[in-house]
Order: C-alpha cells, then structure tokens, then sequence
C-alpha cells in the first residue's frame, strides 16, 4: 500500500509567535484579559508567519462525502439513501453548513468520494468544481465488522485526493480551511478508528450519532467491537486502519488534514468524524496537529478521547453533534475577533494610557508626571 510522499510537515513560527505574545502584553488591557483569544492569536501569528496575523481572504470548508457498507445494518437512525440526498442538498446550500458558512463570508465544496448520486453538480460542489470521476474512489465502503472498507489501492487514492483538493483550495488562495463530513453509518466507523489507535473498549467511544435508540446502539457496540477485533493488527498502520475499518471519506479528509499541514494552513476541526481521521493523519505525519485547533466538542465520546489525545481543547462546547463541518463554522468567528483585537488594538503607547507595571504612560503620551494615579483611564475606559 503507497502513498505519495507527503514531504516534511513545517512547525510553526516561533519568531512570529514571540512578537505575538509581545504585542498582547503591550495591549491596553490587563495581561490576559481576552482569554483564549490572546491564545488563538498567538497560534495565528505562528502559522501566518507574522505579527500580527492577516486577516482571513478566503475561509473555505470542504465537506467529504462517502457512503459505509455498515450503514444497512440498522446503526443509523437514518437509511443509507439519505448520504447521496444530502449531498445534493450541500450542493443546492441548503443544509446547516451553508448557512452557517454565509453568515462568515465563507464558502462551501462538497467532495464525493463513493456516493452514487445523478445530481447534477452534487459530487463537485456549490462552485461547480472536482467533477465526479476524479474523484469518486468506490461506491459504497466495504461493511466493516465482516470485510475491510477498502483495498490497499482504494485507501491511497482516497488519501491523495484529499491532499489533492487541498492542494487545490491554497493554490486558489484559501487561508482557513473547515472539513466537514456526510455519511450515513461515518460515526461507527469513526469510532472504530479511534478505539483502536487509543487502545480503547468499544463502550468507551460508541456515541447516538443520528440520535438512535438503545436498539440501533446496540447494534452500533457490536459493529464497533467487531471492525475493531478486524482491525486491531494494524493499529500502528493508520493508512491500513482506514483501509480495514476506516472508508474512503476518512482517507480523504486524513489525507487533507496532512496536506494543509505540509502547506502551511489553518485547520479548525469540526466533530467526530473530522477528529478520528485527524487522529490518524497525525499518527501517519507527526507535527500535522500544530496546524489544527479544535472548532466544537461533539456529543460523541470518541471525541472527546481523541481531542484528549492530541491534546486540543476546543473553542465550543454546544451539544453539537451534526457534522459537516458546522460546529467548525461556528468557532471562526472566535478565530476573526483574536486576529482583530491582536492587530487592531492600540497599544498602552499608541494610546496614552499607563501601564499598570510602572505607572507611566508610552513615549508616545508625553509626560504624564504629577497626575494623580487615580484619575488614569483604565482599559475599560479607552
């Protein structure tokens, strides 16, 4: 089983993170105030490679669509039709990322990888981009508690379409990219991902997904225990894993979290989907994580092991358990106000007030001697 070679995976820059840190500290406000955001500032400065961070030009989410043999065993609240019926929904912007993405400036791409849809434009996306045939890897994975999901030529081209769309979404100018998932039957396999590269039960990481009964969970353990009884061989193979218990959607989005890895660009994670495929791109290319920051914790216990393991903690916490990218969406916001109180806000000099570390006001304020402490405008007051 080959892949292309990935390259080395850059780490962020230090020097830039430095001069961030510098500039919150000189911010007219107490040293961290702004909480998280002073954090995620930092991280931008670090991966734009420069202080302060730019703003966003083009916020990009890319939603990978693929169907799972597992779905027709009942696992899903939700019969298998319904990944193709979304698709074409994505692609007409009626579903929650769309809207979502509006109300950012952002815009979405629907990538189908196995889904067997006559929908005009559905497979390539709301702009008309990726026809079908380049990038359809198989019609259905495999059912993955009897028969691997793919074969060794099926998992690599899934991994390298998905760099392949992440090449193309830098070259034409995405600065911030969103992934998102649809796939009846993608949370079991999901999970089965997870437990098995973090040596967990099945009962640790099954999740309701689409919200089914104790039925349908039922049915879920025991398809989970059984992909993992299949898988675990190749748990130090995260390429293999997919290929066994994974599905060309996970291959793909891993293989697109990598890349924008490799060139250079911000990743906000969406649920538990997005993170078990994140989980194995950074056991197939360590340091990829430094590019990602996690959007929403989901519902979904096999996340939450997975943030845990990768040592992200993410910016919302809503009950979120949809996909698609959208609890991904809704944390940009978070990422636009740290780029613009990092880059915008006056300094204690630009703005003539004093720091509270040695009572005086900046060079640029003049002298400010023989003023009474007391009557100093405070943070809140500029």
């Amino acid at each position: 089983m080959q892949t292309k070679d990935t390259g080395p995976v850059p780490a962020l820059d230090t020097d830039a993170m430095t001069a961030a840190r510098q500039r919150q500290a000189a911010l007219t406000k107490p040293p961290g105030a702004l909480g998280r955001l002073e954090e995620i500032s930092i991280w931008l400065a670090g991966v734009q490679a420069v202080c302060p961070p730019r703003p966003f030009r083009r916020i990009r989410a890319i939603v990978i669509a693929g169907d799972h043999g597992i779905a027709r065993t009942g696992v899903s609240a939700f019969a298998p039709e319904v990944t193709a019926q979304m698709v074409a929904n994505f692609a007409a912007g009626g579903a929650a990322v769309n809207v979502l993405a509006r109300t950012v400036g952002a815009s979405v791409r629907v990538v189908d990888v196995s889904v067997d849809t006559d929908k005009p434009g559905a497979p390539g996306g709301v702009d008309g981009t990726a026809p079908a045939e380049r990038y359809r890897v198989r019609r259905s994975s495999g059912r993955i508690d009897v028969e691997d999901a793919l074969t060794a030529d099926e998992v690599s081209r899934a991994f390298d379409v998905g760099r392949a769309v992440a090449d193309e979404e830098v070259d034409a100018g995405a600065d911030l990219l969103i992934p998102g998932d649809m796939g009846i039957g993608n949370t079991t396999a999901s999970a089965a991902v997870v437990a098995t590269l973090l040596d967990r039960e099945p009962i640790e990481v099954v999740g309701r997904g689409t919200g089914i009964d104790d039925s349908r969970w039922m049915l879920k353990t025991a398809a989970i225990r059984d992909a993992m009884r299949r898988g675990r061989p190749w748990a130090d193979d995260p390429l293999a894993l997919l290929r066994v218990a994974g599905g060309a959607d996970l291959a793909a989005l891993a293989g697109l979290l990598v890349q924008a890895a490799v060139r250079r660009t911000p990743v906000v994670l969406d649920g538990v989907v997005v993170c078990a495929a994140a989980l194995a791109a950074e056991a197939y290319a360590p340091g990829s994580k430094a590019w990602w920051i996690a959007g929403t914790r989901s519902t979904e216990p096999a996340q939450h092991l997975t943030l845990a393991s990768l040592g992200l903690e993410p910016l919302l916490d809503l009950g979120l358990r949809l996909g698609e990218g959208t609890g991904a969406m809704l944390a940009v916001n978070l990422l636009v106000a740290a780029q613009a109180t990092l880059a915008d806000m006056a300094t204690f000099d630009q703005a003539g007030v004093s720091d509270k570390a040695d009572g005086k006001a900046g060079d640029k304020a003049g002298d400010r001697s023989g003023t009474d402490p007391d009557d100093t405008p405070t943070p809140d007051a500029t």
